[in-house]
């Protein structure tokens, strides 16, 4: 049974609260449903019900959980009413980790409606991304957003932070057929070619959004002064991360 409401002046209104929630949401629809003992159901939703039962959401109510999806920012989340029980059921519209039955993709069949095509990254990610291309980073789809940051069309898809911006030749790489796919948040998806990557022979261009300076044109790097590129951007990410636990992987081997 779905648990009651809780005062106004609750946490529920607090800022923390809502990143909190909407932290743990998007772990659990993205991630960790199956560590958590729940089994996600065709579209990557899980009723409401069973999410408040555990641990994590022992104090979470339904009026949090709909607060958190109607402000998130980025639209992530899709709350609706299952047809046939009545019941509330959630899902992540994209980020997952995990395979998810009918995920309610649209495929990407005309390039011309998408002219802008963006990822954004940061100068220390881009220095590999360079050379290997981009990649799905341990979830089932690279990430671009269809316009560039501050744009109105532009929800979700990248972090406003982001230093570098990875411009991609749309047209070419589904020539070559490469799939293309938008979540209901407009996020641009794609599990990229047989080897999950998308080389950088599909970069139309990259910018330093600090500079402004071109670092690639056409798939061709260009010559950047190596101090300006280590000078730019101290923020660790997620493409960050991975890359150090995969050099200390390979040091371990070595030894």
């Amino acid at each position: 049974m779905a648990k009651a409401h809780k005062p106004k002046n609750d946490r529920s209104n607090t800022t923390d609260s809502v990143v909190k929630v909407s932290k743990a949401l998007s772990y659990l629809l993205r991630h960790g449903a199956e560590k958590r003992g729940l089994k996600l159901l065709p579209g990557g939703f899980l009723f409401l019900d069973d999410i408040l039962q555990l641990q994590d959401f022992h104090s979470v109510t339904v009026d949090e959980i709909k607060h958190v999806v109607e402000t998130n920012d980025k639209k992530r989340f899709t709350l609706e009413t299952d047809l046939e029980s009545g019941k509330l059921r959630i899902k992540a519209n994209q980020g997952h980790s995990i395979k998810v039955e009918d995920l309610e993709l649209q495929p990407i069949t005309d390039a011309t409606k998408y002219p802008i095509v963006v990822h954004g990254t940061y100068v220390r990610p881009y220095k590999q991304i360079e050379k290997e291309g981009l990649k799905p980073m341990g979830r089932m789809h690279i990430h671009f957003a269809p316009g560039e940051p501050g744009h109105h069309e532009v929800i979700s898809g990248m972090r406003n932070s982001c230093t570098v911006l990875i411009y991609l030749n749309l047209q070419k790489a589904m020539q070559d057929g490469i799939e293309f796919f938008l979540s209901p948040n407009k996020v641009i998806l794609s599990p990229g070619n047989i080897d999950k990557v998308i080389p950088p022979a599909y970069f139309d261009k990259v910018i330093n959004r600090k500079t402004g300076d071109k670092l690639l044109q056409d798939g061709v790097p260009l010559n950047i002064e190596k101090e300006e590129l280590e000078s730019q951007s101290s923020i660790v990410t997620a493409e960050d991360i991975a890359n150090e636990f995969d050099k200390k992987k390979n040091r371990r081997k070595k030894k």
